[in-house]
């Protein structure tokens, strides 16, 4: 949320990084007001992953400057690296040293609370009390190191030059900001901006920051819910009240925080006192220890950053993806890519544009699975099972590919049944095309059965289809009508003679006696009885 806001601010004020927040408070609420927490389910954890990784590495090489002593203005991961490598010549050894310490501090210190103490010989007790203060000094190691660089940075200060050997925060207004609307109006260089200019120049950081920020915020919940259910719409109604409260106290877009929360699952908070507790201590901080910021140096607060955000870089998750779906990949890497290119904003777009896309190939191009059966009675039939519902950019693919495969020799003289079982949605589009396979069927005359369709899809299908659409419920339904077409013979039927005896059509036929039923009649009156002699 950080990185977003100062890239909608770099070149700007601050009244944008306000504004921001009073409309990401408005947008949130307006979206738990319509219910639409939904649509965080379309943003998939592979672009989830592709985004927060990619963010870690431009917070990381965002630090570097501070981390060397450097000091320039850049906006975006390519600019940063290009300064950094044009300014690597000014590198301050003093400011280096510190931030590469505090860095091999703060692993070390990370590890910490992951020791073995099982070799050591202490009683139960201790080795609670032990394993109690080391997880202590581990979770508050960055305040441990800033404590201490800013001690350091105090000593070395010059009082009257206000400058020490390494490179300080700086001065920190205290105190709590001026209660006020956010700014709908502002002045940049001199040309006074109305609220949509001010709009404009959001752009679509105003949809996306509300989104990332509920996206984070329901990611944590889930974290520390123990399995319970997480309602996202609550969540929307939540953050957006306080980016809207905020947005009065100069504030920009906020959301949950991940190492706060552990740290308050760690120390058993259970209610939401634990935020008020947690607000009381930083007004207090605010108030009286803001003159002590001064000296924080920032190549430490590099260091913190660094630290915090490259356990971020969630490369772990490869693996798993290759060997479950390698085709999640693809958002994965695009969305990484994109986001150190262009910026976070268009690259999580661009990670739902290519899951989006991927989604709507599955649908369009289903799998789907043959294989030559038998019935209980040994009857032989062909079953086609599409793996997913039908919908209008599947259907003729679906047609298209039973028909290549019915029609193969071997096959042609064999009944086709489709197994509907994963068929769970079909559109009218869909329907024709069934209509359009069963045609093709019959002028074959081979025959073809859906197995087991869901309500729906037999509601879609005979609606078009009617009678042609041949349905069975069940495997022994199956079987019986396979075995009733067993008993009727392939061959085509051969018309030897037609007499009529005792006013009785008699037709002497070969073969298949039903194509001798469709042959017309002399008179109305007669009415055809088949004699089958061979």
């Amino acid at each position: 949320m950080s990185l977003m806001t100062y890239q909608q601010v770099y070149g700007r004020n601050s009244d944008f990084a306000v504004l921001l927040c009073f409309l990401t408070g408005c947008v949130q609420i307006l979206m738990g007001i319509l219910h639409l927490g939904v649509l965080i389910d379309f943003i998939s954890i592979p672009v989830t992953v592709g985004f927060t990784s990619a963010t870690s590495v431009i917070i990381a090489c965002s630090q570097l400057k501070g981390l060397l002593g450097l000091e320039f203005t850049s906006a975006g991961f390519l600019d940063t690296l290009q300064k950094v490598y044009n300014h690597i010549g000014e590198t301050r050894l003093e400011d280096t040293t510190l931030g590469i310490v505090c860095i091999s501090i703060l692993i070390l210190l990370r590890k910490m609370k992951e020791a073995n103490l099982d070799h050591l010989k202490l009683t139960k007790n201790q080795k609670t009390a032990l394993k109690r203060f080391l997880w202590i000094v581990s979770t508050s190691r960055n305040a441990l190191v800033v404590i201490v660089s800013s001690i350091i940075g105090y000593m070395y200060y010059n009082e009257s030059e206000r400058t020490s050997i390494v490179i300080l925060t700086g001065k920190v207004k205290s105190g709590l900001p001026d209660l006020k609307p956010p700014p709908f109006t502002t002045n940049l260089n001199g040309i006074n901006l109305s609220f949509s200019d001010m709009c404009t120049e959001l752009g679509s950081s105003i949809l996306l920051v509300p989104i990332i920020g509920v996206l984070g915020n329901v990611a944590i919940a889930k974290a520390f819910s123990s399995g319970d259910s997480v309602d996202a719409t609550q969540e929307l109604y939540t953050i957006g009240l306080a980016n809207i409260a905020g947005s009065f106290l100069s504030s920009y877009p906020v959301t949950g925080s991940f190492s706060r929360s552990a740290v308050n699952h760690a120390s058993g908070v259970q209610t939401p006192f634990g935020g008020f507790y947690t607000g009381a201590l930083i007004i207090l901080a605010l108030s009286l220890l803001t003159p002590y910021f001064n000296y924080i140096p920032k190549a430490s607060l590099a260091a913190v950053i660094i630290c915090a955000v490259i356990y971020m870089i969630e490369y772990e998750v490869i693996k798993p993806m290759w060997q479950s779906s390698r085709t999640d990949l693809i958002p994965t890497f695009a969305t990484f890519v994109m986001c150190l290119i262009f910026g976070v904003e268009y690259g999580i777009l661009f990670g739902v544009f290519i899951n989006i896309i991927i989604l709507l190939y599955t649908s369009a191009r289903p799998v789907v699975h043959v294989e030559k059966s038998q019935s209980s009675s040994g009857h032989e039939y062909l079953l086609i099972q599409p793996g997913n519902n039908i919908y209008f950019p599947a259907v003729d693919f679906v047609r298209l590919n039973v028909c290549r495969i019915a029609i193969k020799q071997g096959y042609s003289k064999l009944p086709v049944v489709i197994d509907c079982r994963y068929i769970q949605g079909a559109d009218f589009t869909a329907a024709k095309g069934i209509y359009s396979l069963i045609s093709e069927f019959n002028k074959r005359s081979q025959p073809i059965y859906f197995l087991n369709p869901s309500p729906n899809i037999l509601n879609v299908f005979k609606g078009v289809c009617f009678d042609a659409f041949k349905s069975v419920s069940s495997q022994q339904e199956l079987d019986h009508v396979l075995a009733n077409i067993s008993s009727t013979s392939t061959e085509p039927c051969e018309l030897k003679e037609v007499k009529t005896v005792n006013g009785v059509c008699e037709i002497e036929s070969k073969g298949n006696t039903d194509a001798a039923s469709e042959v017309p009649l002399l008179e109305d009156s007669l009415k055809p009885q088949i004699v089958k002699t061979s």
